[in-house]
This record gives structure tokens, sequence and C-alpha cells, in this order.
């Protein structure tokens, strides 16, 4: 797989069930929003999340280049064993074209090793 990294850090945030969305959460060039009856879960951008949010910050974002064939199997797999294997903490993002895998910023040199262990294309910004 070839992967590209996002050139700004990212916040995970965590909202209220139910909770309407801020305009801060559909700011940059990615973003995730996930609803569940217990949570609302946003990804974007660090510097969009208010202070005071329930948020982890830090995170960067490597992108799988896509689209990807719904037919393929063991795409996430191969990502995500060898940075397991790394003991590097990940977040994974799904979409219909593609899939994100996130790491905590400390950790993305480490990872970008690890995946091209694996044999992986990484470019860092």
């Amino acid at each position: 797989m070839e992967l590209r990294t996002l050139p700004e850090p990212y916040a995970i945030v965590r909202l209220h069930p139910g909770a309407e969305l801020p305009s801060w959460v559909d700011r940059g060039p990615f973003r995730s929003v996930t609803r569940t009856d217990n949570e609302v879960s946003v990804v974007c951008r660090d510097r969009d999340v208010p202070d005071g949010e329930s948020a982890e910050r830090g995170w960067r974002v490597l992108e799988v280049a896509g689209p990807l064939d719904f037919s393929l199997t063991g795409v996430v797999a191969s990502l995500v064993v060898p940075l397991a294997e790394e003991d590097v903490p990940i977040f994974v993002v799904s979409t219909f074209e593609t899939d994100y895998v996130m790491v905590r910023g400390g950790d993305l040199e480490r990872a970008a090793d690890a995946l091209r262990g694996a044999g992986h294309s990484v470019a860092l910004p």
C-alpha cells in the first residue's frame, strides 16, 4: 500500500450522545463523525477544537492511496499488525474509498518505519 501523511495534527473528540455538531467540526480537508447511542466521535484538525472539549490531541493521519476496491481483503490488517507488533497505538477510520490510520505524533517515525518494514510506502510531510 502507498500511504501519505496529512500535513497537520488531528484530534479525536468525544461529544455527548445526541449533541448537535459544532461549526468547528466541519473545517479542514479531513474530518469524520460517528454517532452512536453512547457518544458522538469526531476526528478533525487539532487546531479547530476549542479548549475544554474532551479530546485526544496530536494524532497524525496516514491516508491509504485509494480508491480501494471492496473486494480487497486484509488491507487494514496489513497496516495494523505491523503497528501492533511495534506497540504503536492506533485509531482507524474507513470510508467508501479508502482507509486512514491515525498514530500519535510522537509515534509517527516509528510507525512509518514499521509500515515500510512490512512493505508499504509511507510519505512523511
